[in-house]
């Protein structure tokens, strides 16, 4: 499939960049809307495309991705194109380097046609952010109703593949910035164990809970993306086993099926409005064999830990670790500096502020005794209390619910007004797997239904969400209306008011 003109060549088009000549990438100039693209989800294009699929050709290769397009998060890096991570402050952070997933895709013959838009910083930067608005590349919208929120910190990705852009992208996660965009943009989302892919040359938020991940139209799609970035990179400590607990993710699907299979239904994390989809599912589920076991609370620990001031923490430390690595172009060096720089930019603090970025400048280290407590007491209570604890007490092969709730309006004056809901916080602070798949949607925007398990269970996950997906039939794909109000369905009921 030869790449889009419309779209992929808009580089020839879009003459408002702040690309420097000759550089070989375009970032287009914030708020700019590339041609083709309604929900704003592209940052930038990479313009080798063409010849990275003359070259994927003439090579010969064969396998499930070879000559496939696909988009990557603009925290991660790829040779030729900046990492901006959203911030002007890496506007120049063009290093030259492949981050090694990247490096995986290349071999897998994928073909990397661009960057997709963020939240900036992945979401860290401030209590009142926006999710999917970018300094860089302003505000992604929701293919559903382009006056909802995409949900972050991968809402481009999740946006992107949702409106038919490229059926795969890379997203991150952190604390549901896969399996939120994924859920609330109508597509398939993955978040690995923490350690299944590399996180290096990934602007990073947090060692003990980032992860980069597949986004994508279907399951098959998303198994055979992990197949091809999962694995030990030398660079990341905590990919150790990789090799050792990979397996080829898109064979393993052959035969799923949910017949005789035990799923925990998360009741004390469902609701926010998902409740007639979710029963839907259920339905689908029960009708393919498996049976429901209800699980009312989650037990445990009777307050969760505080983890955000272990994220703070995680992230002054990695980041300031990564600035040093960047290019001398890069003036900003330490997280210090990138709060100076803020400062001194109208845009970067014209819509919300730095609260979580001055809060992590104020902590103690990866030393420090309360981190390591909060961090400790985090993972056992996520994980070990937590997922595996539930696994085992109720006898179930792996724990279901929603994922999260429907999309909200996009707010620039009081920040992301997020209703709350679902279970991925605890795979997220344990690092174990997330699946989600569309499950319905709520009043035309969709939501997901979760599939979570113990470490290293992605095979399992995936066989389960692909029975699931199978057995739900097609997905209705996204309409670009203005509002859910606008709707065909909706619009004729709203237009006449009833006067007294």
């Amino acid at each position: 499939m030869k790449i889009s003109r419309s779209l992929f060549a808009c580089s020839l088009v879009v003459t408002a960049t702040t690309a420097a000549a000759g550089q070989g990438w375009t970032i287009f100039a914030p708020g700019a809307q590339v041609p083709g693209d309604r929900t704003n989800a592209i940052l930038a294009i990479d313009p080798t495309a063409t010849e990275q699929e003359a070259n994927v050709a003439a090579s010969g290769m064969r396998g499930r991705l070879v000559g496939k397009h696909i988009l990557i998060k603009d925290n991660i890096e790829v040779a030729g194109m900046p990492t901006t991570a959203g911030s002007l402050a890496l506007k120049d952070n063009n290093t030259g380097r492949d981050a090694p997933l990247i490096t995986r895709l290349r071999a897998a013959g994928m073909v990397i046609v661009g960057k997709t838009n963020l939240s900036e910083w992945a979401n860290i930067r401030d209590n009142a952010s926006i999710s999917g608005w970018s300094a860089v590349g302003g505000q992604t919208r929701n293919p559903y109703a382009l006056d909802r929120d995409p949900c972050g910190s991968s809402s481009g990705s999740g946006a992107a593949v949702a409106a038919g852009i490229t059926n795969y992208a890379i997203g991150t996660e952190t604390n549901g910035s896969i399996t939120c965009p994924a859920s609330i943009n109508g597509i398939v989302g993955l978040k690995p164990s923490v350690g299944l892919v590399s996180r290096t040359r990934i602007v990073p938020i947090s060692v003990t809970q980032d992860t980069a991940g597949p986004m994508t139209r279907t399951v098959r799609e998303a198994a055979e993306l992990l197949t091809a970035i999962a694995g030990t990179d030398p660079a990341d400590p905590a990919t150790v086993e990789a090799d050792s607990r990979k397996v080829d993710y898109a064979t393993a699907l052959i035969g799923a099926s949910l017949k005789g299979k035990r799923l925990g239904l998360m009741r004390f994390a469902s609701g926010f409005g998902t409740d007639k989809a979710l029963d839907q599912a259920l339905a689908v589920l029960r009708a393919q064999g498996a049976e429901i076991v209800e699980i009312k609370e989650l037990g445990g620990a009777k307050e969760e830990p505080k983890q955000l001031p272990v994220l703070l923490t995680e992230f002054k430390v990695g980041l300031n670790a990564y600035l040093a690595t960047t290019p001398p172009a890069v003036k900003t060096r330490t997280l210090a500096d990138v709060i100076a720089f803020n400062k001194a930019d109208p845009r970067e603090l014209a819509l919300f502020g730095q609260d979580l970025f001055e809060k992590a400048e104020a902590t103690k280290g990866l030393s420090d005794p309360d981190y390591i407590k909060a961090r400790d007491e985090g993972i056992a209570y996520a994980g070990i209390n937590g997922i595996d604890r539930l696994l085992r007490d109720n006898k179930v092969d792996a724990l279901i619910g929603p994922t999260e709730s429907a999309a909200w309006l996009i707010d620039a004056v009081h920040g992301d007004q997020y209703p709350g809901g679902g279970a991925g916080y605890l795979a997220a602070i344990a690092g174990y797997p997330h699946l989600t798949v569309p499950m319905g949607l709520v009043k035309g925007l969709p939501v997901g239904l979760s599939f979570i398990g113990p470490k290293w269970s992605e095979a399992e996950l995936l066989r389960l969400g692909y029975a699931y997906e199978q057995a739900r039939g097609p997905f209705p794909g996204p309409r670009f209306l203005p509002s859910i109000e606008q709707a065909p369905e909706i619009a004729p009921l709203l237009e006449k008011p009833v006067r007294r």
